[in-house]
């Protein structure tokens, strides 16, 4: 398991100042919307106008990922004009990272004045009567992942030391993405995504387990970032892409390559809920 151990409060506002720092001495964009695109997902960053990008690489203090499908850039131009900032790929626990550093992507969103976050993930089906490919908004979470980004002292600047997750993902935007589905004629299933550890896939045993606590999908990201965000009270809606049924469900060998080539054969619908997304959520 990777380090949970959090960094003092300090160091943390620390660096994200100097992270949206180096970012604001190259660009003059204000976004008012973040995108966390995952596995196989970043394509929608490509489409945003006057885009510019900035490689993890070029920002202190910001992780890179060496996971397929992750490219690790901070993206910034106007969907439906309204200015966002796109994380295209993210950072997993499972890669060694502690928990601190996962976060630092959409810690930094919000440090940049960003009001709303749209997380997007591939995830594992763990409804049987589901087809890989099926969209799914989430309603809520299970953070199985056996810590949190607000471990350790906490920073009263950033946000209160017990966040109420009463409503982690905001009920406004979880109906605007629904009308934004329908008007598209979009199918959008609904349900709780439980998030784990990883990186091994799930035994047929722990997903009868999921499956029991009543979860829909599971993956291995999106629960702390959204813990992070609600913290600093930026708002949250998710989507997930069912990129493959679980172990017991499914019939063959799970495999990432699976998982990506799933996420891009929905690109096309994912372009459109987004953006319909976004254009609600930049005036909300």
């Amino acid at each position: 398991m990777p380090p949970i151990s959090q960094a003092p409060p300090s160091s943390i506002a620390a660096r994200l100042d100097d992270c949206v720092f180096a970012i604001r001495k190259r660009l003059t964009i204000e976004p008012r919307v973040g995108v966390v695109l995952g596995s196989g997902l970043g394509a929608f960053a490509d489409t945003l106008k006057d885009l510019v990008k900035v490689p993890y690489s070029d920002l202190p203090h910001m992780p890179t990922s060496a996971v397929v499908g992750h490219a690790g850039n901070l993206c910034f131009g106007f969907s439906s004009d309204v200015p966002v900032v796109c994380m295209q790929g993210r950072v997993h626990l499972y890669e060694g990272h502690g928990v601190d550093r996962v976060v630092q992507g959409v810690r930094t969103m919000a440090r940049m004045g960003v009001h709303t976050v749209l997380l997007t993930n591939a995830a594992g089906g763990l409804e049987p009567t589901w087809s890989a490919g099926d969209l799914m908004l989430v309603t809520d979470h299970l953070n199985l992942t056996g810590t949190t980004p607000l471990l350790g002292p906490n920073d009263d600047a950033l946000g209160p030391r017990f966040p109420d997750m009463s409503a982690a993902y905001d009920p406004k935007l979880r109906a605007a993405l629904l009308e934004v589905a329908r008007m598209a004629g979009v199918e959008l299933r609904q349900g709780i995504y439980a998030g784990l550890l990883g990186p091994s896939y799930e035994t047929p045993a722990e997903v009868r387990m999921l499956q029991k606590l009543g979860a829909q999908a599971v993956g291995m990201s999106t629960v702390v970032e959204v813990i992070a965000l609600r913290h600093m009270g930026v708002r949250v809606g998710a989507l997930s892409c069912i990129t493959n049924q679980a172990a017991g469900i499914s019939s063959h060998v799970l495999d990432h390559t699976e998982v990506e080539a799933t996420a891009r054969a929905r690109r096309g619908e994912l372009t459109t809920l987004l953006a319909g997304w976004i254009a609600r959520a930049g005036v909300s």
